[in-house]
């Protein structure tokens, strides 16, 4: 069936409010003459297209849908009509591929509708996926992995740079970059962020973690100590030091390690005692620690040394 104006018995809703403004739609059980059918939707047009004919977006960045929330979008559908209309873009002879709107649309299955209000655009694959990206971040709150994974397509399918992306969904580019970084964590710690048990404030403070496994360690922490996210920027910042402080430490050459580690096993003979040498950053200086687990241990090294 091609798409047309606004038939009679649809219920409440877009009907009332077109009818109200007097764009040529009847709603009117006794109105004589019958809307005009067209073999075609004019772009930027409102039409009532039937549900069947509107194929998903292949660009939709949301991935989960709330059923009890869409469930109670039927309801109110089903009592009120569907006040506002789906965007859709014409791709043949009555048939159609969805930009925005897909919770409506989802809903209104639901509900039992078989056609529904839908603006008409003329868009490219690369405007799909921007009106379908923008719309979802703007109403329906996508998480912080979801927005990253769109940003990323984005990106490499419209051939975007990171600041023509943030002219497009309004954002600065620190914050493009910060939603981009977190596809570089690991799938358990992004399955934690997509399902709510992560904040993007935890995550921000993870991605300053260079390496996989303080950044799982860190999230364990998170996860069963409940840290709050200033608790685990404190965390950070001490694995941070750490790091810092041993990267540091003076580092010495293979032969120098030979060197030493015979000159530690040797003492660690004579003494019968494991023995460390603990060098310092000044070349040549740095001091011998020989370790004893009593008085009589002590007594015993001190003899060895003819103390």
């Amino acid at each position: 069936m091609a798409a047309q104006q606004r038939k009679t018995g649809l219920g409440k809703g877009l009907g009332a409010l077109l009818q109200q403004e007097n764009i040529g739609v009847s709603n009117s059980p006794s109105s004589s003459t019958p809307a005009p059918k067209t073999p075609s939707s004019p772009a930027g047009s409102i039409n009532f297209i039937q549900v069947a004919q509107i194929a998903i977006n292949p660009f939709q960045p949301r991935t989960d849908f709330d059923e009890q929330a869409l469930r109670e979008l039927a309801e109110s559908i089903e009592v009120q009509g569907l006040i506002q209309p789906i965007t859709v873009r014409q791709i043949g002879k009555n048939e159609y591929q969805l930009i925005s709107g897909e919770r409506r649309l989802r809903a209104s299955k639901i509900a039992g509708i078989t056609e529904i209000p839908a603006y008409v655009r003329t868009a490219n694959d690369q405007q799909m996926l921007e009106m379908a990206l923008i719309e979802n971040i703007q109403r329906e709150n996508l998480n912080a992995i979801e927005i990253a994974v769109s940003f990323q397509r984005m990106i490499e399918e419209c051939n975007l740079k990171q600041e023509e992306l943030g002219d497009r969904v309004s954002k600065n580019r620190s914050t493009v970059t910060n939603y981009l970084r977190l596809l570089k964590l690991p799938p358990v710690i992004q399955a934690a962020i997509r399902d709510g048990d992560l904040t993007m404030g935890h995550a921000r403070a993870l991605i300053n973690v260079g390496e996989v496994d303080k950044q799982l360690f860190i999230f364990q922490e998170i996860l069963e100590k409940g840290l709050s996210v200033r608790k685990t920027e404190q965390l950070v910042r001490e694995v941070q030091q750490a790091d810092e402080k041993r990267r540091r430490k003076p580092k010495r050459t293979d032969q120098l390690d030979f060197q030493y580690q015979k000159i530690e096993d040797d003492l660690a003979s004579k003494f019968a005692t494991r023995v460390k040498l603990d060098l310092k950053a000044t070349k040549g200086k740095g001091s011998i620690v020989i370790p004893f687990t009593s008085e009589d241990d002590l007594s015993r090294i001190l003899e060895l040394l003819d103390w």
